[in-house]
């Protein structure tokens, strides 16, 4: 089959990334759940895969199954397969436990599957056996069991879209990805890394990027994570037209979604030191204060609290700057 990603895939400087490889490492020699929370694009199917091929069933099969992708009314048929005439055209086939015996199978997204779908899994789980649709013959398995989430569990648990029991039998061990903006370090290892990636891909030599672009990529929230970082530097690598990547080469919504962090900062910064006016300066300050409130919060009465102003006056300043 395919190369499995290795933990030696797992590219950081972060302690906490370091120590969740560690944890990763020692997981994957027992056959207890894991339960991998981590936002869209932090890298769970990357840890998911590290976890088997350091285990002992490195050889045997890795089975991935994203519980969004697929109605619930499918994905139970998918997972534990069916047999003929459990529904109209029905066929013998066999799910998807059946096929990850003495591997790994990891469920990625298992908040978006339905409850009574968790409930089949838990009894699954507990009593290492399944059946297939329409059939009461059940078969046993042999098999590592990882799931990851997207959104926190107990805040799953409190929507009503994870079963509590489900996730105490998950989350044996628990791993939990914090995403790009909480390990800023990384940014420039995993750009260092995207950049030999696409030199290698497309056969450029591109060498690094602009102290413009390494602003940004700092100040950036990456809502997308690492996914969002790599995306980004693959499209740069299509329009960049010399050896360093530039703000230019970027996609314009990273550089919109800064630009209002860079304006309030800018405020301050671009007045000329020759025709200081004391007002004018206040001005601009006042208004990158009310901006960076404004960017906490869309709700006028509240940025007038932060403020301290009542939402007259506020009405009035916001008028004057044109905000």
């Amino acid at each position: 089959g395919p190369q499995l990603f290795t933990v030696d895939d797992i590219i950081t400087e972060s302690r906490a990334m370091t120590e969740l490889k560690e944890k990763l490492i020692q997981s994957s020699r027992t056959d207890s759940t894991v339960l991998i929370f981590g936002e869209t694009g932090t890298g769970k199917e990357l840890v998911a895969q590290s976890i088997h091929s350091s285990s002992p069933r490195k050889s045997k099969p890795f089975i991935a199954q994203n519980c969004a992708a697929i109605p619930n009314t499918l994905l139970e048929g998918i997972l534990f397969g069916t047999s003929k005439g459990s529904y109209t055209d029905a066929i013998d086939r066999p799910g998807l436990f059946e096929i990850a015996n003495g591997g790994t199978i990891f469920l990625d997204e298992i908040n978006s599957m339905d409850l009574s779908l968790q409930a089949k899994i838990l009894k699954a789980i507990e009593e290492k056996k399944t059946c297939r649709v329409g059939s009461f013959s059940p078969k046993s398995f042999d098999i590592k069991i990882v799931a990851a989430l997207n959104k926190d569990p107990i805040q799953c648990i409190k929507d009503g879209t994870l079963r509590e029991d489900l996730f105490y039998r998950l989350g044996v061990v628990m791993l939990s990805i914090p995403p790009l903006r909480e390990r800023r370090r990384d940014i420039f290892v995993l750009t260092e890394y995207y950049i030999k990636l696409y030199n290698d891909i497309m056969n450029r030599s591109i060498s690094g990027i602009s102290p413009d672009v390494e602003d940004l990529f700092l100040n950036h929230n990456w809502p997308g994570t690492v996914r969002e970082l790599k995306n980004c530097i693959e499209g740069a690598f299509n329009v960049c037209r010399s050896r360093i990547i530039e703000l230019r080469d970027l996609p314009a919504y990273i550089r919109d979604y800064d630009n209002s962090v860079a304006k309030r900062t800018k405020a301050l910064d671009t007045i000329d030191s020759e025709q200081i006016n004391l007002s004018e300066m206040v001005d601009a300050y006042e208004k990158s204060l009310i901006l960076r409130c404004m960017e906490e919060t869309n709700n006028m009465a509240e940025v007038a609290k932060k403020l301290g102003i009542s939402r007259q006056s506020l009405k009035y300043k916001t008028d004057k700057y044109g905000i």
